[in-house]
């Protein structure tokens, strides 16, 4: 192996990123590969939580945390339960100075991460085809453009359904029993200022057996709604996905019961209705070691979408960037990373997919059972 190991890091979300990041911080060379164009192809989400025990953690060895925080909306830690009737349940509000998991859009912390890394560091529009570990414990990247480049570590970095992730395990995901259907409502504040008022400046909460209506303030007066509910995944079977009318009439008659205003969250929205049925790893998710090959982040433990995975992800490649600082040679540093990443990812997993059973459990009961730890 050459005395500079030749790192490889397939896709450039957030825990691919804080990798990059903290290895160059250490003058230590790293290629990031993303299938995506350009920075701009695709909107890149809603609101994530960057905890001060995780997230935090990873962007504080990256040495951005202070601009993490000057960026990040603390007030967004609101969170309004409310049953199907629109009654407050509970009100949790942060603290003035509370840092412990302010809110930032996936977009400013991806580019506050990009504007971090070496001008050349992202190769756009690089999409892995097959990820090939070689005898000689190097591992080549085969791309769907007809090239191809050998690297002595290749980082899987790139997602749930991952192009690295079958070199090391034949997992796939499943789905999980959970569908969100998302919906956006743009200048919220002049616009629909009813439904402004009843988001307030984090996350509101409502629910009622298997079925519930999340919306989240983003920044810039955009609200982001999730109609979330228990069923098959063809749900919308019959249906044209293009169109609008006939999902919002499917999903109107879902939630039959629920208060006119949050019924106003399906009737208002701007734009199409996009559908994210939630698919998981098994857990927990752990695979023999290959020589030069490893992943991070929902590449290694898809879990459901309740506050862990960016979180985790940071973490993970902030880990990992320290094991190859610190050990003597990448086989050794993937394997300090790994004996911690995955007994910590299986404890997680497990933990997510008890807290998506209590938030989105399989009954019809109309009463909100809002689970303890949600404030």
């Amino acid at each position: 192996m050459p005395a500079t190991p030749r790192i490889a890091i397939v896709g450039s979300g957030p825990g691919g990123l804080v990798c990059a990041r903290v290895l160059q911080r250490h003058g230590i060379p790293v290629t990031v590969l993303e299938r995506e164009a350009t920075p701009d192809s695709r909107s890149q989400g809603g609101t994530l939580d960057i905890r001060e025990d995780t997230g935090q953690v990873g962007l504080r060895a990256a040495g951005l945390l202070d601009e993490f925080l000057a960026l990040s909306r603390p007030e967004g830690q609101e969170m309004r339960l409310i049953d199907r009737s629109a009654a407050l349940v509970r009100h949790h509000q942060p603290e003035p100075g509370d840092t412990g998991a302010p809110e930032i859009d996936r977009g400013q912390l991806r580019t506050l991460l990009l504007d971090s890394l070496t001008p050349g560091t992202v190769r756009w529009d690089h999409s892995v085809e097959k990820t090939v570990p070689l005898p000689d414990g190097t591992v080549r990247l085969e791309f769907t453009r007809g090239t191809a480049e050998e690297f002595d570590l290749v980082v899987g970095a790139d997602g749930a359904w991952s192009r690295v992730r079958p070199a090391l395990s034949d997992a796939q995901p499943a789905y999980s029993g959970v569908t969100f259907v998302e919906v956006h409502f743009d200048d919220v504040d002049r616009r629909f200022p009813a439904i402004a008022e009843r988001v307030g400046q984090g996350t509101m909460w409502a629910k009622a057996g298997r079925l519930s209506l999340i919306a989240q303030r983003n920044a810039g007066s955009h609200i982001r709604a999730y109609i979330a509910f228990r069923g098959p995944l063809d749900w919308h079977s019959g249906i044209d996905p293009a169109d609008t009318e006939a999902v919002r009439a499917c999903l109107l008659g879902m939630y039959e019961g629920f208060d006119e205003s949050l019924l106003d969250l399906m009737r208002q929205n701007d734009g199409a209705f996009v559908n994210h049925p939630v698919f998981v790893l098994p857990v927990p998710h752990t695979w023999q070691r290959v020589p030069g090959v490893t992943l991070l982040g929902d590449a290694a433990h898809l879990m459901p979408p309740v506050g862990v995975g960016a979180n985790l992800a940071m973490l993970d490649g902030a880990e990992l960037a320290q094991a190859v600082i610190d050990r003597p040679g990448v086989d050794d540093a993937v394997a300090a990373y790994e004996d911690v990443m995955l007994a910590r990812s299986a404890e997680q997993a497990g933990t997510a997919a008890a807290i998506l059973s209590a938030l989105m459990p399989d009954t019809d009961s109309t009463e909100p059972a809002f689970p303890d730890f949600l404030g």
